[in-house]
């Protein structure tokens, strides 16, 4: 029974016609992405700085706990769960282009919608391999640095000072961001349109997700180009204490969805 659902959901996904998408695309989705954001940002900043909170109490507990190695892969993984939090500007930018009410009580009808049990089976699909991550990472540096220094780093001076100077620290961060990128490369083969497609139109979570992976096998390196622009933008919007990603989530979920629009035909 499972195995004849399992095909079915795959003939339904291969029947979803996908594009071939290049450089102007991705272009062309940061632009109308910025449109959308200029056109709500006073509405949707406060949106975006729940998923700032999020990170910056994740960072906090982490050095609050004296376990300063999971600070960078906290921050960084934060980055797989940007598709799930983007997922009201998604249906911002979908009410937009059908020219309906855009106001901010909208962003949650995804919590409300059709979608909504796919989107949270999605979204938990994605924090299980944010949370693999993070205990990955944390056995990466106990195999390498964490073995030199079985007590947890005395500042975060002392371990960067660890992390830079010491053979097993280059190790730790040279094994930890190859991992990572592996891990990144996942989640976004995954969900680089499903999250868009489920809010967009009625279809499986499995569709959705198959859809994503087809997406990323007939285009990839646009999709990867478009993983090195995300994670670029996040870093840029996080430098200045998280504060400037309250600009850059709005304007990447709305150029996600613009993206989706290109890759996939509706």
């Amino acid at each position: 029974m499972a195995i004849t659902q399992a095909a079915r959901f795959d003939e339904v996904a291969e029947e979803i016609e996908i594009r071939r998408i290049g450089m102007r695309d991705l272009r062309e989705a940061l632009r109308q992405g910025w449109q959308d954001f200029m056109a709500k940002r006073g509405d949707m900043i406060f949106a975006a700085i729940i998923y700032v909170a999020i990170v910056l109490l994740a960072v906090l507990f982490a050095q609050n706990q004296s376990i300063l190695p999971l600070i960078f892969p906290l921050a960084a993984g934060s980055i797989l769960l940007g598709p799930a939090f983007a997922s009201g500007f998604y249906e911002l930018a979908r009410r937009r282009e059908q020219k309906l009410d855009t106001r901010w009580r909208h962003f949650f009808d995804v919590a409300r919608g059709p979608a909504a049990a796919s989107i949270v089976a999605l979204t938990s699909i994605v924090f299980m391999l944010f949370a693999l991550w993070v205990f990955v990472a944390w056995l990466i540096y106990l195999a390498t640095l964490g073995s030199l220094e079985p007590s947890a780093p005395a500042s975060t001076g002392a371990f960067l000072q660890a992390v830079f100077t010491t053979a097993s620290g280059w190790q730790m961060a040279i094994v930890g961001n190859a991992v990572g990128l592996v891990f990144a490369a996942m989640v976004l083969a995954i969900s680089v349109v499903s999250f868009p497609m489920l809010i967009d139109r009625p279809v499986p979570l499995a569709t959705a997700v198959h859809t994503s992976w087809r997406v990323a096998r007939a285009n990839p390196v646009t999709v990867a180009a478009w993983g090195l622009i995300v994670v670029g933008l996040l870093v840029l919007g996080s430098l200045p204490a998280f504060v400037g990603l309250a600009v850059v989530l709005p304007v990447l979920g709305y150029a996600t969805w613009h993206l989706y629009t290109r890759a996939v035909v509706r």
